[in-house]
C-alpha cells in the first residue's frame, strides 16, 4: 500500500499546519490524534525493510529506511509526542503547538534518515523549530539562551555536512551506516553528534537553554534532541572504544554541580546528561547487550525524565518558582503530582520493579563483562548521585523540605493525566520488561531480575539515602542558595568578556593614536588632492586644445621609446 510508503515525519508537519489554523477542541484533537494516528500506521503498516527514496541533484535521498532500530526510536517519539502534547493541552497560544509538532516530525525525519545528507536537512530543523519552545516563555534570559542554543545546534549542523561531504569524497557514497573514527570525516560526523549529545565541554547548551523554555516547551526538547544524537550514535559509531571513557565522564561530572544547583529544572538538565553517559558507554562497548542497554535505557529516558519534567513544569506552572530555596511544603496542595514525581525520581534512580532498572543494569553488565572494571567503578558511583540529586534533591526541596507557605492549586487534569501516563509505564516497564525486550534492536538474552543484582541495587540506595540523610542533618549538605552557578560556560561567559575587556584596555590607546596619526595624513592627502582636483584645482582648468595635443604626442613618444629599448 502507498501508506506504507508515507514518511513518518508528514503527518507531523501537516499537522503543525493545521493546528495553526485550528482552535478549541478542533485544535486539541489534532493535537492527541496525529501521534496516536501515526503511530498505530508505524505500528501496523510500515514493515521492516521498507525505503522510500526521491532524487536530488543527482543524488537519491532516502527519506525513510526502516529497520528495528529506527522503528524502536520511532515508536518513542510518537509516545513522546503523545505525552507531551496532552500536557500542553492548557496552552492557549499557537507558537508551542506549532513547534512541537515541527520538532516532533524533525526527529522523526532524522532517525528514518537513509542518508547524511537527508539527516542534515532535519539536523537542522531540530535546532531551528525547537528553539521556538525556549522563546515561547518570552523573557529575556530565554530570548538570550534561545540565541545561544541556536548557534550551538546550527554549528553542529555545519560540522555534520562538513563530515557528509569528506565522507563523500572519500568514500563515494552518502549512506547513513556505520562510519567509524578512521578519518577526518568521521571525526567531524561524531563532533557533530557530541553537540547534540552533549559531551563534557560540549554540554552547556543543555543547562543553558532547557531550564528557561515554557512548562511545556522543556518536555519536548527532554525528549527529542540528545535521543536523536544517541541513535546516531548507535547508528554511525557502535564499538568505538573512546565513547566509553566519554560516556563514563558524563556520568560523573554533573553529579557535582547538580547537588549544588538552585534551580530544579536546571538540575533535571544535569540529570539528563548523566543518563545520556550511561547510553554513550553502551554505544562505545558495542556488543549486543550493550548496545540494547543504551537504546532501551534512551526509551526509558524519555519517560521517566519527561515525568521530571513534567512534575516541575506542574510546580512552575502552579507557582511561577523553580528554585529549591523557595519551594518546599508542596504536597499539602499538590499531592498528586508529588507522588507522581516520586515515581519518576525512583525509575530515574533505577529501583527495582521500576523502569530505569531494567535498563540501566544492562549496560553495567555489559561493561564489567568487556572488563571495563575502573569504569563500572565510575558508573557505580554515578548511579548513587543520581539517587542523591534526582531521586532525593527533586521531590524533596520541591514538595517535602521547610514549608514555603506556598499555598496553590493541584496541577489541571491534562497534565496530570500525561504524568500518570509515564508514572504508569515506568511501572508497566519496570515489572514487565520482556515488552521493551522484544522491541529493541538486537536479540535479547538477559534478565535483570537475579537475587545478586537486585540485593546490590537496594543496598547502593540504602546507603545512599542514608548518607544523604546524615549530610543533611549534620549541616554538610550543600544549601539550597538562589544562585547562578557556571561550568564549562564560564569560558565564554567569564573568561571571554573578561579577556576581551583587558584586550579592549591594551589596543584601544594604540588604536587612537594610530587613528590620530592616520586622520592627520589623511586630510593632508585630501587638501591635496582637492587643491588639484577640486573646482578650482589644476586638473579642473580649460587647457588648450594645442597644449593637449603636445603632451600626448609626447607620452606616446615616451611609450614607443620605452618599447623599443
Amino acid at each position: 500500500m502507498w501508506t506504507s510508503e508515507l514518511p513518518p515525519f508528514v503527518p507531523f508537519f501537516v499537522a503543525a499546519l493545521l493546528a495553526l489554523a485550528a482552535r478549541g477542541w478542533l485544535r486539541a484533537l489534532i493535537m492527541i490524534a496525529t501521534p496516536i494516528l501515526g503511530g498505530l500506521h508505524l505500528w501496523f503498516g510500515v514493515p521492516e525493510g521498507t525505503q522510500v527514496s526521491m532524487p536530488l541533484l543527482g543524488f537519491d535521498l532516502v527519506l525513510m529506511r526502516v529497520d528495528r532500530l529506527s522503528l524502536l526510536f520511532g515508536y518513542l517519539f510518537h509516545l513522546a509526542a503523545l505525552i507531551a502534547m496532552i500536557f500542553a493541552l492548557h496552552v492557549r497560544g499557537r507558537t508551542e503547538t506549532v513547534a512541537g509538532f515541527l520538532y516532533a516530525g524533525s526527529a522523526l525525519g532524522a532517525v528514518f534518515a537513509g542518508d547524511l545528507i537527508t539527516l542534515f536537512i532535519f539536523w537542522e530543523l531540530l535546532a531551528v523549530t525547537s528553539v521556538f519552545l525556549i522563546w515561547a516563555r518570552k523573557t529575556e534570559r530565554a530570548m538570550r539562551a534561545g540565541q545561544r542554543y541556536l548557534v550551538i545546534q546550527v554549528i553542529s549542523g555545519v560540522l555534520l555536512l562538513a563530515g557528509a561531504l569528506v565522507h563523500y569524497h572519500d568514500t563515494g557514497s552518502l549512506a547513513f551506516d556505520f562510519i567509524g573514527l578512521d578519518g577526518l570525516a568521521g571525526t567531524l560526523i561524531l563532533l557533530a553528534f557530541g553537540i547534540k549529545c552533549a559531551f563534557p565541554f560540549l554540554h552547556n547548551w543543555l543547562t543553558d537553554a532547557y531550564p528557561e523554555a515554557t512548562p511545556t516547551g522543556t518536555v519536548f526538547l527532554s525528549a527529542f534532541t540528545t535521543k536523536v544524537a544517541v541513535y546516531c550514535l548507535a547508528r554511525g559509531f557502535p564499538g568505538t572504544d573512546i565513547l566509553v571513557y566519554v560516556g563514563a565522564a558524563m556520568t560523573c561530572f554533573p553529579i557535582f554541580f547538580a547537588v549544588i544547583e538552585n534551580d530544579l529544572r536546571r538540575v533535571l538538565a544535569y540529570s539528563m546528561i548523566n543518563q545520556i553517559g550511561f547510553m554513550v558507554c553502551g554505544v562505545g562497548i558495542g556488543t549486543a547487550l550493550a548496545l540494547n542497554g543504551a537504546v532501551s535505557h534512551a526509551f526509558n529516558d524519555v519517560i521517566f525524565k519527561g515525568l521530571l519534567f513534567m512534575s516541575m513544569g506542574a510546580v512552575l506552572y502552579r507557582t511561577g518558582e523553580m528554585n529549591g530555596s523557595h519551594l518546599g511544603g508542596l504536597y499539602k496542595t499538590m499531592p498528586k503530582t508529588t507522588i507522581l514525581c516520586i515515581v519518576g525520581a525512583s525509575s530515574i534512580s533505577a529501583f527495582p520493579l521500576f523502569s530505569g532498572f531494567v535498563s540501566k543494569s544492562m549496560v553495567m553488565t555489559a561493561m564489567i563483562e568487556e572488563g571495563y572494571d575502573y569504569l563500572w567503578l565510575m558508573l557505580l558511583f554515578a548511579s548513587a548521585g543520581v539517587f542523591h540529586h534526582a531521586g532525593i534533591k527533586i521531590p524533596y526541596f520541591a514538595f517535602f523540605a521547610h514549608d514555603s507557605g506556598i499555598r496553590t492549586q493541584e496541577a489541571p487534569r491534562n497534565m496530570l493525566i500525561a504524568m500518570s501516563i509515564a508514572a504508569v509505564l515506568c511501572i508497566f516497564i519496570g515489572t514487565q520488561p520482556q515488552y521493551l525486550y522484544g522491541l529493541l534492536p538486537w536479540e535479547v538474552d538477559y534478565w535483570p531480575y537475579d537475587t545478586t543484582h537486585v540485593l546490590a541495587q537496594l543496598q547502593l540506595l540504602f546507603f545512599s539515602a542514608l548518607a544523604f540523610v546524615w549530610l543533611n542533618k549534620a549541616g554538610l549538605y550543600p544549601p539550597e542558595l538562589p544562585s547562578v552557578n557556571l561550568d564549562a560556560e564560564w569560558v565564554y561567559r567569564r573568561l571571554l568578556p573578561a579577556g576581551l575587556r583587558s584586550a579592549e584596555r591594551v589596543v584601544m590607546p594604540a588604536w587612537r593614536g594610530f587613528n590620530a596619526a592616520f586622520s592627520n595624513r589623511a586630510n593632508t592627502l585630501m587638501v591635496l588632492l582637492f587643491r588639484h582636483h577640486g573646482p578650482s584645482g589644476t586638473m579642473a582648468r580649460t587647457w588648450p586644445t594645442g597644449s593637449m595635443a603636445l603632451w600626448v604626442a609626447v607620452l606616446l613618444a615616451m611609450f614607443v621609446l620605452a618599447y623599443y629599448l
